[in-house]
């Protein structure tokens, strides 16, 4: 069945030891559910469980170093959650980076990190947790972040941030329907300005992929930016989650200051639609040979 409550529910959150991921992270376990947080830096790790240590929701927290891109350390995750847990209910496909840099100045290294972490890391939960959600048989729900980024035209510095997150939104968008089928809810967490550390990209980038980035200067400057002190608490963005799986919500937005912005993008791909409404196209069965 969906969920409907927290208490005896085992959440696994993705990025969930700081920013937006803490948030759902200390949400979730005050509301009654056990809570693994995965996450890729140890020094978060360490910096969350301390948040927790002598609290009421102590022995309700653990967590667990993940790279979210390694589908075999994804694998042997899942494995452990069906181990201890008897299976996952709730998964939260949280973790990102917050690329950004001159289009011009993107090499392979940028993208395939971009959209390694963002849209990968996505998948790869998924892949990793489906089937254990199904088989289990007591429903669940699983939350991407995906970003307000993703609903409007960003501009060209942001541009395989945007798509990376775009992607997340549409792919949870088409499996809900399917998922609903095995009592699995799907929600998109859009974020504004949530205070996080997803400005520290450089520091989250494999050797591998850093060499030869187009984007070091951009990330070196992005890294000291000075998050607002009027952005959002990730507290806050974690009740949005916790109330958006409840109600099964598809979208969980935390600020309206792009819906101006979301509806001139829409309105222009309307513009541009033929008013003429032909018969929706057959795309073919497959023929039994």
């Amino acid at each position: 069945m969906p969920i409907d409550a927290f208490e005896g529910r085992t959440a696994f959150v993705t990025g969930g030891a700081s920013g937006i991921g803490l948030g759902i992270s200390k949400v979730l376990a005050a509301r009654g559910a056990r809570v693994v947080m995965a996450d890729l830096r140890p020094d978060h790790i360490e910096t969350a469980l301390a948040q927790f240590s002598g609290g009421a929701q102590s022995n309700q927290v653990s967590a667990l170093q993940l790279d979210v891109t390694n589908r075999e350390a994804y694998a042997e995750a899942a494995a452990q959650m069906q181990e201890e847990f008897g299976g996952i209910d709730i998964l939260v496909n949280n973790a990102g980076v917050g690329l950004e840099g001159p289009i011009l100045e993107a090499t392979y290294a940028d993208y395939d990190f971009g959209f390694g972490v963002n849209v990968g890391g996505v998948i790869n939960g998924f892949v990793s947790f489906l089937p254990q959600m199904i088989a289990h048989g007591r429903g669940g729900h699983i939350v991407s972040t995906a970003s307000l980024a993703a609903e409007v035209v960003m501009p060209p510095h942001l541009a395989i941030y945007g798509a990376s997150k775009a992607a997340v939104c549409h792919y949870c968008e088409s499996v809900k329907a399917e998922l609903a089928e095995q009592d699995i809810g799907v929600s998109i967490l859009l974020p504004g300005p949530v205070k996080s550390n997803i400005h520290e990209t450089q520091s989250n980038r494999p050797a591998h992929l850093l060499e030869g980035s187009g984007f070091k200067d951009s990330e070196a400057k992005l890294s000291r930016r000075i998050v607002g002190a009027n952005w959002m608490e990730p507290e806050e963005a974690g009740e949005l989650v916790a109330e958006g799986i409840l109600r099964n919500q598809t979208y969980v937005v935390t600020h309206g200051f792009y819906k101006d912005a979301m509806r001139a993008r829409a309105e222009a791909v309307l513009a541009a639609t033929p008013d003429r409404v032909e018969e929706a196209p057959d795309f073919g069965q497959f023929r039994d040979e």
